[in-house]
């Protein structure tokens, strides 16, 4: 599920599940509705992809490329390591600005619950 937000300046996209070829019928139409709202910041949030491929990443890079014809910038928010990974495979990780600040809510609890930390006894 993809879901778009905007403010005067920025679009968000706030994605949940897979970012796969399963997925991809609806790239073409999230793309044109993207590229129509013209902003200048693009922010995809990426805390609830559980996974992505190449054609994910595809769609992704299309999106930051599109902004950056603009003169726009594209920023990655909660993206795991191993979504990194494929775009810098993919050889188009400079295409996009990384939040290092972001901390998604649910990967910190899920890291809690791994470590034991934030239990009770």
């Amino acid at each position: 599920m993809i879901e778009i937000a905007t403010s005067a300046t920025t679009t968000t996209l706030a994605i949940a599940g897979d970012l796969d070829l399963a997925e991809r019928d609806q790239f073409p139409e999230i793309a044109a509705r993207v590229v129509g709202l013209r902003r200048q910041l693009l922010v995809i949030d990426m805390c609830d992809v559980t996974f992505m491929d190449s054609t994910g990443a595809a769609f992704l890079i299309s999106l930051a490329d599109s902004s950056r014809k603009r003169g726009g910038a594209t920023v990655l928010r909660g993206a795991d390591p191993r979504d990194l990974f494929v775009l810098e495979v993919c050889g188009a990780l400079e295409l996009f600005r990384l939040d290092n600040d972001h901390h998604c809510p649910k990967r910190r609890d899920e890291r809690a619950e791994t470590t034991g930390a934030g239990t009770s006894a």
